[in-house]
């Protein structure tokens, strides 16, 4: 999965359904997830972008998005959020949750 930053994070979601897992590297149930958003990534290929932020890296883009705490995932559509799912959660969730926004 493709780490974007403050540099990159607008370009990268400006359109079509993305989303966006706000980690951090020293975060346990990040580390879980991140082989979850892996697979998931394949079951939307051409449907949805997947992408990772570092929350120590793009602090400014951390506030702005209100994450509180890791990991935090952000469901963009078009540029705007449209969904949060905070924590590790199932594939099957975060499927269901991206499938509602396509």
């Amino acid at each position: 999965m493709k780490v974007i930053n403050e540099d990159n994070f607008e370009k990268a979601t400006d359109t079509g359904l993305v989303l966006v897992d706000f980690y951090a590297t020293w975060c346990g149930p990040c580390q879980r997830l991140s082989p979850v958003l892996e697979d998931l990534q394949e079951d939307f290929d051409g449907k949805a972008k997947f992408y990772k932020l570092d929350i120590d890296e793009s602090r400014a883009l951390a506030r702005k998005f209100s994450v509180m705490s890791v990991p935090t995932m952000i469901i963009l559509k078009d540029g705007h959020p449209v969904d949060r799912m905070i924590g590790y959660m199932p594939p099957e969730d975060i499927k269901n949750k991206l499938a509602k926004h396509l």
